[in-house]
């Protein structure tokens, strides 16, 4: 009888231990899906790569980090291969006296780094003279200013400003002035260059220039505070036909408001609180401490990138910019209800 117990437990407990296996997930079919996972978190096409590049300053970036990677691909092959030779032949007949170094892993283990060490640092450095290299006297001046959170354009020469975009004319050479008019903050658009920081009481210089046409984000990539992530600009390399376009309009009054409904919402921009902070060229609106305004219906976004720029993102922005980008420095705006969609379409019409 103790017999039959015992084997009926040992049965009961065998069949329990399988159960519990069979309940456990097993490691090996989830490590291919850990994998997998981790490389479609790099498809994503919503962020720019300074793998991708288009500008002369990050396809020196991008060559010098494609260089480190097969040299460390490389180093990687060689290590792991030495390390199966040493667990398939590590009870060969040749005995070494415990302290006695082979000349090869001397040879090997300081000379080919040091070699590597000295290659890297040469092109490091070669790269960094011509990414500091700024003095073409034909270049355009751009100046940046940065501020909490969003970036003040202006154009040597030019009278007028613009903010979170920097026109500049495909395949030349654009000298950008960089100052911070608050806290530290850094200037980098991954496409086109690598990131420059901006420190209080300094004028720093980088360059810019696009290898072919297009829009290219930029980023503040230097945590400044709350809204720091909401702090992007654009890049818009063009023709010089169209850049040279776009100076002569910010020379130029703002658009005339064309309809009833555009006039109505000037006269509430004016003579509302609008205008103590926003200036409009052409306009009795100067304010200095937010942006000037005067191009804002073509911008690519509002608040430096927080929401598109449309209609009802921009009535939202207007109405109560805190429940966009909360801790910026626009209050809430008292427009009444009536009044908002000529003033809407007031803005919507600076372009």
């Amino acid at each position: 009888m103790s017999l039959l117990v015992d084997t009926t437990a040992d049965t009961t407990r065998t069949a329990a231990r399988r159960a519990g296996r069979r309940g456990r997930p097993r490691p090996l079919p989830a490590l291919p899906a850990a994998c997998g996972l981790l490389l479609l978190a790099g498809c994503s096409g919503g962020s720019p790569s300074a793998l991708d590049a288009h500008g002369a300053g990050a396809i020196r970036v991008a060559n010098l980090w494609w260089l480190l990677f097969w040299i460390s691909v490389a180093v990687f092959v060689e290590v792991m291969a030495l390390l199966a030779w040493a667990l398939v032949f590590r009870r060969g007949a040749v005995r070494v006296r415990h302290g006695q170094p082979l000349r090869f892993v001397a040879i090997a283990g300081a000379g080919v780094p040091l070699l590597i060490l000295v290659a890297v640092y040469a092109v490091g450095l070669r790269d960094l003279a011509a990414l500091g290299t700024t003095s073409d006297p034909d270049a355009h001046t751009v100046e940046v200013i940065g501020h909490k959170w969003w970036w003040e354009v202006r154009y040597e020469g030019r009278s007028g400003a613009t903010a979170n975009e920097i026109h500049i004319p495909v395949g030349e050479r654009v000298r950008v002035r960089l100052r911070t008019a608050d806290v530290l903050h850094s200037f980098w658009v991954p496409q086109l260059m690598p990131k420059t920081d901006l420190i209080s009481g300094e004028v720093r210089e980088t360059w810019l220039r696009a290898e072919r046409q297009g829009s290219y984000r930029g980023q503040c990539a230097e945590y400044c505070g709350t809204q720091h992530a909401h702090m992007a600009f654009l890049v818009v390399a063009e023709s010089r036909a169209d850049f040279d376009a776009y100076l002569a309009r910010l020379d130029a009054p703002a658009p005339a408001p064309r309809t009833d409904a555009e006039r109505r919402g000037q006269q509430t921009f004016v003579q509302g609180t609008c205008a103590a902070c926003h200036s409009v060229r052409g306009t009795d609106a100067s304010g200095r401490v937010g942006p000037d305004l005067s191009d804002v219906g073509a911008r690519w976004s509002i608040g430096a990138g927080a929401v598109p720029n449309d209609a009802g993102h921009l009535g939202g922005w207007i109405a109560n910019s805190q429940t966009v980008k909360p801790g910026n420095y626009m209050p809430p705006q008292p427009v009444p209800a009536a009044q908002l969609p000529d003033l809407l379409a007031y803005l919507r019409s600076l372009k």
